[in-house]
This record gives C-alpha cells, structure tokens and sequence, in this order.
C-alpha cells in the first residue's frame, strides 16, 4: 500500500536513544513496528485492522500497551522539546478530547486515579492541558477530567516550565496566584483579566495575538483520530497517543 507510513533512517536515529534496553529475546524491527504504531493511532484503527505490512497486530499492541506504561512515548516528547530550548515566550491553553464509549464502559479499578472522564456539556470528556514555545510546538502536557478546571492543569504544568522571558494565556488563567507564582519565576504574564476584576490589568494586546499558535497546535493534534478521540480506557495510554503525535508532527 503506498498510503502506508514509514519512518525514515534519519527519524528513527534520533528516536533510539529513547528505547528501552532489550533484555533476553531481541526485539523484533523496530521501525517496522513504530510505523505500524504511528498509522494506527494516526487513522484510529483497530489494532487487528493494521495492514499486514506491519506485521502481527498483536505485536503493535504488545509494545504500544507495554512502552506506553512505561512512559517511553512521553520520554520521547520532552526529551526532543527540551533539546530545542525555548528561552522567550510559552503558551499555556486546554483543549476538550472526546471520550469514545469503549473508554467510559466498565468501573475503574478500586485505588486507582480512575480513568480522568468527566461529564461536560459536550458529554464525557478528557481535557488536555499544554504548554508550547514560541512556535507552537508541545513541551508539557497533562491530562485532566472533563469537567476540571484550567487552574488545575495550570498547577500542574507550573514547575516544568522552561526558564523564559513571556507566558501568554487566555481569561481562564487570570489567577492572582498564577500570575505571582510566574512572578517567583521571573516570566512576565501576558493575560487578560476577567470581567469580573474591579480593576483593570493590563496585558500587551499585540503580543497576546501570538497566542493563536496553540490553537493550531490543538487542531493538528486533533487530526489524529486517536487523539481526537479517546478510545482508551487507561489515561496514560490515551496521553502516550498525544505525545507520540507531538513526536511525529512537530520534533521528527
């Protein structure tokens, strides 16, 4: 099939430093295998759906289940976004994911975090929260129910921010605790106040134009079926898929 995606030698080079060390029984090619991975997540196919060029569909899923657990998809994000080093301006927004009914069936585990679906208006959703540099690319992401709040995924994102001059955001990070705690940090906030504030604060318009670049990157994500969609029930799996889309769209 010509359709068929393929990572390229120069791609997977710099891929590899990331995988994990085989031990006993060597793996099987790995290109081959994270071609396979990539279009299913891509074109949100079942796993037994890959083209056979792929090889077994159980051997895509065994190492999409058991790499995602690991973390190494993520690992592959941060450590590709951190060798570009913003040092001016990130972003910070959140986007809805809508939660496929495949992912919402059966309880969560007892103990367990649960699997970060909540009821919105729009339905059952997880919500993405980012943060991306200058050129709108992902170097932070964090994944939250539905129904949570931006301060939340804010918090969340606050220590892993990169040491830089600018934080553009919209209304629903106008926190007076969010902007000091940036304030600790040295970043200047770029966020308009809410209507609700007394007094006005002052943000620099022409700057906050830039912040449209987020909203692509949400949109790009998003052309990943998989990503579009929640189809699995584990929210580290399901953030695995976002970060591997971030890997092939914006740092290969």
């Amino acid at each position: 099939m010509s359709d068929l995606f393929w990572l390229s030698d120069a791609q997977m080079a710099r891929l590899e430093p990331f995988f994990p060390k085989s031990h006993g029984k060597p793996r099987v090619d790995d290109r081959r295998v994270l071609s396979g991975i990539i279009f299913i997540n891509r074109n949100g196919l079942r796993w037994r759906d890959a083209p056979a060029a792929y090889g077994p569909h159980k051997t895509l899923y065994s190492r999409w289940k058991r790499w995602s657990e690991k973390g190494i998809f993520a690992r592959m994000m941060t450590g590709l976004a951190a060798a570009h080093g913003e040092q001016k301006t990130v972003m910070i927004d959140a986007t809805y994911l809508k939660a496929h009914r495949t992912a919402t069936s059966m309880a969560a585990k007892k103990g367990g975090r649960g699997r970060l679906i909540g009821r919105t208006k729009g339905g059952m959703n997880t919500k993405l929260h980012a943060i991306c540099d200058s050129q709108g690319r992902p170097i932070d992401l964090f994944v939250t129910a539905g129904q949570v709040s931006d301060y939340i995924g804010a918090r969340a994102l606050l220590s892993g921010l990169p040491n830089v001059k600018w934080l553009l955001g919209d209304r629903g990070y106008d926190a007076d605790w969010f902007r000091e705690a940036l304030k600790d940090k040295g970043i200047r906030a770029c966020i308009p106040g809410r209507k609700q504030r007394k007094t006005t604060v002052k943000y620099d318009k022409r700057r906050y134009k830039r912040r449209n670049r987020i909203e692509i990157m949400f949109g790009r994500l998003k052309d990943w079926r998989r990503v579009a969609t929640r189809y699995d029930r584990c929210p580290k799996v399901f953030l695995s898929a976002i970060a591997l889309a971030a890997v092939v769209i914006y740092w290969l």
